[in-house]
């Protein structure tokens, strides 16, 4: 080989030898001209025993509890309770023995089976409306058939203008549709200050003589939606008219299966009594939550509280809703008159 080769043989191997000094030095420093080398992504640890958790809200109960003489019992804690759903006992995450703001419907029916009763009806509702605290809110809904279901005054805290409003129902003629009336009040309530994250208490108070005769909605629809929202049903019923086989409220478990409750008076002496109990009711009561079970969309899961007995074994009853289900869409429905 001559000298010349040579010599631009060993040159190119210099220059070789050079190149790869600095390629290792920069790879070493964690540079290579201007890019960066990534870190190594360490091995993500699995636990294939781990639970898997799904974030849900809470399941709100409003629960009554009487004893067998339906007195209520309103001194119990935490630990008196236990809460399953489908059989299968539930964490109990929050409760309260507290008072909480309550929003509500008064749901009343104006058709001409009313007539002799509209005036003491109005004044056992304004006793209702007396007993509000601060922090509730009230709307009057006036109903006789599918297309004359109004709201006469929307949510508000202010009794003069819900007495207002109460003061302005009328009598009119139509086919009455209670169902129709009681389904747009309880999707009304359920969706007043849904977006709140304030604690509320949510109820439907019905005044009607529990006979429909002419609703879009049929019953199976109404307690589809009851098992959807958290909405508690009071009923006062005027049923001494109705025909044996009885009407829509003496048939339909409504009330029951929301955790509220009906009431039959035999006279309009009787209503500023109930008036007065249904007020008690809806701010003597334990607010219970708890984590659902994972289930199926759209299945109904029963629920079912269970309280301690008392002193002497005396027997204590949890009265609230029956049971909870997804909700689904619903065509064509009649809507409330602003």
């Amino acid at each position: 080989m001559t000298r010349d080769i040579k010599g631009k043989v060993i040159f190119a191997l210099a220059l070789i030898i050079c190149s790869i000094s600095v390629v290792t030095f920069e790879a070493e420093s964690g540079t290579v001209g201007a890019a960066t080398l990534a870190s190594p992504t360490p091995p993500v640890s699995v636990d294939d025993d781990a639970p898997i958790r799904i974030a849900t809200e809470l399941v709100n109960l409003n629960v009554r509890v009487i004893d067998r003489n339906n007195r209520p019992v309103n001194n119990l804690q935490q630990k008196d309770f236990r809460v399953f759903e489908n059989n299968i006992e539930q964490s109990i995450e929050f409760f309260s023995r507290s008072e909480v703001p309550t929003n509500y419907s008064l749901v009343i029916d104006n058709s001409g089976s009313l007539r002799m009763l509209l005036d003491k009806v109005i004044e056992a509702s304004k006793i209702i409306v007396g007993t509000n605290r601060p922090e509730d809110e009230t709307s009057v809904i006036r109903f006789v058939s599918s297309d004359k279901i109004e709201v006469k005054q929307e949510f508000t805290s202010d009794r003069a203008l819900l007495e207002d409003a109460l003061d302005g129902l009328y009598i009119e003629g139509g086919q009455t549709a209670i169902i129709d009336a009681v389904y747009l009040a309880a999707e009304s309530v359920s969706e007043y200050e849904r977006a709140d994250k304030e604690r509320k208490r949510r109820a439907i108070i019905l005044v009607t003589d529990g006979e429909d005769r002419d609703s879009f909605y049929k019953e199976t629809q109404l307690s589809e939606l009851l098992r959807e929202i958290d909405v508690q049903i009071y009923v006062i019923g005027f049923i001494s008219e109705l025909s044996a086989e009885g009407g829509f409220i003496t048939r339909s478990p409504q009330a029951k299966e929301t955790g509220g409750r009906a009431y039959f008076p035999n006279g309009l002496s009787e209503l500023n009594g109930i008036a007065k109990d249904i007020s008690l009711e809806l701010r003597t009561q334990y607010s219970i939550g708890y984590q659902p079970s994972a289930s199926p969309p759209g299945a109904f899961r029963t629920i079912r509280v269970m309280v301690s007995d008392g002193p002497n074994r005396e027997k204590r009853i949890a009265v609230t809703r029956s049971g909870i289900k997804a909700s689904g869409p619903t065509d064509q429905p009649p809507t409330l008159k602003q």
